[in-house]
C-alpha cells in the first residue's frame, strides 16, 4: 500500500528518469568501438622493396608497416616490389600493381636503370608518367630517391641524381632523397652481394624513412577530411 502523504507524479517522474539514465549508460557501454579506417599503401619498387634474399616478413613493406603500427597508425602496406624492375616496368604494371582503393604509394624505382647505365632521360620520363597518373587518381606519394653508382662517372651521376628532387618538387610529393641512406656500402648492413640490404639494413632504412611515412599518412588523412 502506498504512502498517502507522498505525491504520485514526482515519484513516477523519478522512476522514469532513473530508467532512462540506466538505459543510456548501458547502451553507451555496449556500443561497439569503431576502428579507424586503415590507410592503404602500396610499396611500388624493385628488389629493394621486394625483399631480395629475405623472408617476406623481413622485407621493407612489412617492416615499415610493423613500425607504423607500433606507433599507433592504422595502416596496411602491400608489397608491389619486383626484382630487376625499372621505372618503365613500373609504369607498364601501374594499374594492376596499384589497385582501386589505394590511398598512397611509396615509389622506389630507378636503381636498376643506374646500374645498367640507361639514359637518365628515359628514367625521368617514366617516373614523371607514374607520378602524373597517380596524381590524377588523387593518390598520395612518397618518392624515394636513388643515386647513381660512382663508377658511372660524374656527368651521368649529375644527370641521374637530379631526377628525383626535380620530380618531387614538380609533383609536390613527399620526398626521401636516398632510399639507401646510411646503408649503402656498409658491409654490416648488406648481404654478400654488397647491393641488397640484410634484415638489419632494412630496419635501418625503416628507422630513417619513418618520419616521411608519417608525413605521407598525414596527407592521406588531410584528403579524407
Amino acid at each position: 500500500m502506498g504512502n498517502p502523504g507522498m505525491p504520485v507524479q514526482p515519484f513516477v517522474r523519478i522512476v522514469v528518469v532513473t530508467i532512462a539514465c540506466a538505459t543510456i549508460f548501458l547502451t553507451g557501454q555496449m556500443r561497439p568501438i569503431v576502428a579507424a579506417e586503415p590507410v592503404k599503401i602500396v610499396a611500388l619498387g624493385d628488389s629493394l622493396t621486394a625483399g631480395f634474399g629475405l623472408a617476406r616478413e623481413a622485407a621493407f613493406p612489412a617492416r615499415l608497416e610493423a613500425a607504423l603500427k607500433a606507433k599507433g597508425f592504422a595502416v596496411e602496406i602491400a608489397n608491389a616490389g619486383v626484382s630487376g624492375d625499372t621505372p618503365s616496368g613500373g609504369l607498364a604494371r601501374l594499374d594492376w600493381s596499384v589497385p582501386e582503393g589505394t590511398d598512397a604509394v611509396i615509389l622506389e624505382l630507378g636503381a636498376n636503370d643506374a646500374l645498367r647505365g640507361l639514359d637518365p632521360k628515359v628514367t625521368r620520363a617514366a617516373l614523371d608518367a607514374i607520378l602524373r597518373r597517380l596524381g590524377e587518381r588523387r593518390i598520395a606519394v612518397l618518392l624515394a630517391g636513388m643515386r647513381a653508382p660512382p663508377n658511372m662517372g660524374a656527368d651521368y651521376g649529375r644527370a641521374f641524381d637530379a631526377i628525383f628532387p626535380d620530380l618531387a618538387a614538380a609533383h609536390d610529393v613527399v620526398f626521401y632523397p636516398f632510399f639507401l641512406d646510411g646503408v649503402a656500402a656498409d658491409r654490416v648492413l648488406n648481404q654478400g652481394d654488397g647491393m641488397h640490404p640484410n634484415a638489419a639494413g632494412i630496419d635501418a632504412i625503416v628507422e630513417r624513412i619513418l618520419p616521411k611515412a608519417e608525413e605521407l599518412i598525414a596527407r592521406v588523412k588531410a584528403k579524407r577530411g
